[in-house]
């Protein structure tokens, strides 16, 4: 290699470096200046709306239930926070329900997060009455004298189902005896306590919408043709209940991530459509806005 050939090389070498150093410089800066790679939303706003609220009633009806909207701009999802739980609501609408009786405040942050994960929050402060005893014949049932196991019934037909949000029966489809078997469902069991805690024991993993366990636990999965997750990895977990009748609809509500055995997401509140002594059928609204069912069982 002559003289020239090699100090041309070690030109263009040295002009590359300096190129490729002008890029790295710039990446910071890019994040900065609304190139898309990362957006703090804006304009972040709260509403909340204590069912049954009007001039007569400022705290609501009584049931303790409040419904929250959030909105923001240049905003992908958001989560709500309190009491120490978290709940994921992608379109910024969550419901919540109190059960310290009379008329307390309570504070309830939201977090808006937007492109890269960045997020900005704000907590708003709600005033709600909550006036709701529940029946002994419901706490028996729920727990007994102090905790009580549950499963799904799997024997049974419509121990699965789906249909209409305001529906009192899955009018468009009901699992069929063990149709779920193998999932990651059966063998899940809830234990309610009386201290108002619970234990939900998943054996390792549970069954669910793809999209809401994806927001609400972040792990990828291998998914069906229904955009479902079999097998889904949970560990078991701990949770606290509360027990309200908002238009005098006896309700079940998980304050954290429980579930009646088929995740999908939504507010994790539970109508409770019937029950007897050992047995209770559930319908959530998922967030999917579809009415998901479920017959829970105490018997083993």
């Amino acid at each position: 290699m002559n003289l020239k050939i090699k100090f041309n090389s070690y030109l263009y070498l040295f002009i590359g470096m300096i190129g490729m150093a002008s890029i790295i410089a710039c990446q910071p800066d890019d994040f900065d200046n609304g190139n898309g790679l990362a957006t703090v939303p804006s304009n972040l706003e709260i509403t909340a709306i204590p069912v049954g609220q009007n001039t007569d009633n400022p705290y609501g009806d009584g049931s303790g239930t409040v419904n929250f909207t959030a909105t923001a701009s240049d905003v992908i999802t958001y989560k709500y926070i309190y009491n120490g739980q978290e709940i994921m609501a992608p379109a910024g609408k969550a419901t919540l329900v109190f059960s310290t009786s009379g008329v307390n405040s309570y504070d309830v942050t939201v977090e808006a997060y937007g492109a890269g994960g960045v997020s900005t929050s704000k907590t708003i402060t709600v005033e709600v009455l909550s006036i709701y005893v529940a029946p002994d014949d419901l706490l028996e049932m729920l727990h007994g004298d102090g905790e009580k196991t549950w499963r799904i019934k799997a024997e049974s037909n419509g121990h699965f189902g789906v249909g209409p949000a305001n529906e009192t029966t899955p009018v468009w489809w009901a699992a069929s005896p063990n149709d779920k078997a193998g999932v990651g469902a059966y063998d899940d069991r809830i234990t309610f306590k009386s201290d108002g805690t619970l234990t939900y024991v998943t054996n390792g993993d549970i069954y669910g919408q793809a999209a809401p366990l994806d927001a609400d636990y972040g792990i990828s999965w291998e998914t069906n043709s229904d955009g479902e997750y079999a097998n889904y990895p949970v560990d078991d977990f701990t949770d606290t209940w509360t027990l309200s009748a908002p238009d005098g609809q006896e309700t079940l509500t998980f304050n954290g991530k429980g579930f009646h055995g088929f995740y999908v997401g939504g507010n994790h509140s539970y109508t409770i459509l019937s029950r007897s002594e050992n047995e209770m059928t559930l319908r959530t609204v998922g967030s999917d806005g579809n009415g998901w069912f479920c017959i829970l069982t105490s018997e083993e």
